[in-house]
């Protein structure tokens, strides 16, 4: 059995624009026109394939046809483009963490596409969540805080990333004149990236026995403004040492916990079967993370 075309190009624009009408301006066609094409699609194969919520969304056997058509689409492109040199560079979504796009990765990334002839489309999330992107098809590969690979995909581990606790040297002396201890945490507010962000939650918890809720905090859900917060002295927090480590050198930052730190290990997940040059790609670039990240125990 041959899946329609047109059917799965309907499917695919509800999921991508959040809507029926969103896929009809991009298919020019109307909104009933897609409907009526993604129930096709779901009599032919004998399951439902999207919740129609605004933004729409898929089901589970839905999220299987996406993983399905983005990487046929995909490897279609690969395939055309080695049969015509003026075919143009393929598009690759990838879902990553916003500290590691904000750091490391793109400085070894970037030459991989260029040799590659690769497009990238970043897809951020938190190092627990990016392993459900690709699970959903959002993504062709992704790196993980997830360690076991997800069936039809292999893991390669890239190595881990540490995180100090640090704050502006003028909040440390107001508020942990006598260095980080629990009565003072009670008061002063952490920064948080958002509501997914477990690192502090962690840390006060394991070190300083308080539970999320106990201390005030605030949301800044970007990496450079959240660095930027805590150097003005908003709240204090967890960062990467590649964002922190010069700054703390400087005397910018201070580390309020010198002893104690969280790694956290980072894993490049991707298709078994997917285009010879992402696997490249992938391949250069676990290579890469391996000489700069720390080693995973």
């Amino acid at each position: 059995m041959q899946i329609d075309p047109r059917r799965s190009a309907a499917f695919i624009a509800a999921i991508n624009g959040g809507s029926l009408e969103a896929a009809a301006f991009q298919l020019r066609i109307t909104p009933s026109a897609v409907s009526q094409r993604i129930s096709a699609l779901e009599q032919e194969l004998g399951t439902p394939l999207l919740v129609r919520t605004r933004p729409c969304r898929p089901t589970a056997p839905g999220m299987r046809l996406l993983q399905f058509l983005r990487r046929r689409a995909l490897l279609e492109q690969e395939f055309m483009a080695e049969r015509d040199s003026e075919a143009g560079p393929v598009r690759v979504a990838l879902a990553v963490n916003n500290d590691t796009l904000a750091t490391w990765l793109l400085p070894l990334l970037a030459p991989l596409l260029v040799a590659e002839d690769l497009l990238v489309e970043f897809v951020l999330d938190n190092q627990g969540h990016t392993f459900a992107l690709l699970e959903q098809g959002q993504a062709v590969a992704c790196i993980s805080g997830e360690a076991e690979p997800m069936r039809g995909c292999t893991v390669e581990p890239l190595g881990m990333m540490r995180y100090r606790m640090v704050a502006a040297p003028a909040f440390a002396q107001r508020w942990f004149p006598q260095g980080l201890d629990r009565d003072a945490a009670r008061r002063a507010p952490v920064m948080v990236f958002d509501r997914k962000d477990t690192l502090q939650t962690q840390f006060l918890l394991q070190h300083l026995g308080l539970p999320e809720g106990s201390y005030p905090f605030h949301y800044v859900p970007a990496s450079d403004p959240y660095v930027q917060a805590i150097r003005l002295g908003l709240g204090y927090g967890m960062l990467p040492l590649e964002q922190c480590a010069d700054l703390l050198a400087a005397g910018a930052l201070v580390d309020l916990a010198p002893d104690l730190h969280v790694d956290v290990p980072l894993y490049w997940h991707a298709w078994r079967i997917q285009p010879a040059r992402l696997e490249r790609m992938g391949a250069a670039l676990v290579e890469a993370a391996r000489g700069q990240l720390l080693p995973i125990a």
